[in-house]
């Protein structure tokens, strides 16, 4: 493999960040959301934020970026308990997303990113991540559980469009290993 590395992301990188988030969830999620829905995907906003906030890290091999992170502190809607109310942690939960394009993946930079957001969430007072994921998206929940989070109970179900999308919230350790 290439020299692989993680790195924030600038406004420099928003296009490629953009085309991977659109082409993945094309990839990733068309049997679980609708054709009309993954063809509208536009986040262009959204994205320019996060990567000016400074909340997005890239992955990158080589030459080509293959993969990013969005971690930062996790709204209090995002980390509520099922009943609305918060856990003695709430203030210190951080919402972590990342995303790998299918042909770079299992070499490990999924695992580098949330390793590296981790860290530097950490150093700003947090104390664990949580993760929203498709239910139905076997892959993605097998990443987290290497990296030892897990399913925490609490569900939501989201208009995808005319058809219900049932995500899950899994938690765990902002201390990753890279070993693994």
């Amino acid at each position: 493999m290439a020299d692989a590395g993680v790195q924030i992301a600038t406004a420099a990188d928003l296009q490629e960040i953009v085309r991977i988030h659109r082409e993945t969830w094309r990839l990733a999620y068309a049997e679980l959301l609708p054709k009309d829905v993954l063809d509208t995907l536009d986040a262009d906003e959204a994205w320019s934020l996060a990567v000016h906030s400074g909340a997005v890290l890239k992955a990158t091999e080589g030459e080509w970026t293959v993969g990013f992170v969005v971690a930062s502190k996790a709204p209090d809607e995002e980390v509520a308990k099922a009943d609305g109310s918060l856990p003695d942690d709430a203030d210190t939960t951080a919402l972590v997303s990342v995303l790998v394009e299918p042909r770079w993946g299992r070499r490990g930079h999924g695992t580098r990113l949330v390793a590296e957001a981790g860290r530097r969430l950490q150093e700003t007072g947090a104390s664990r991540g949580i993760a929203w994921i498709p239910e139905a998206d076997k892959a993605s929940k097998s990443f987290y559980e290497r990296l030892g989070w897990t399913g925490d109970g609490t569900v939501r179900t989201l208009d995808a469009g005319g058809r219900p999308l049932r995500e899950i919230r899994v938690s765990g350790e902002l201390a990753v290993r890279l070993d693994l």
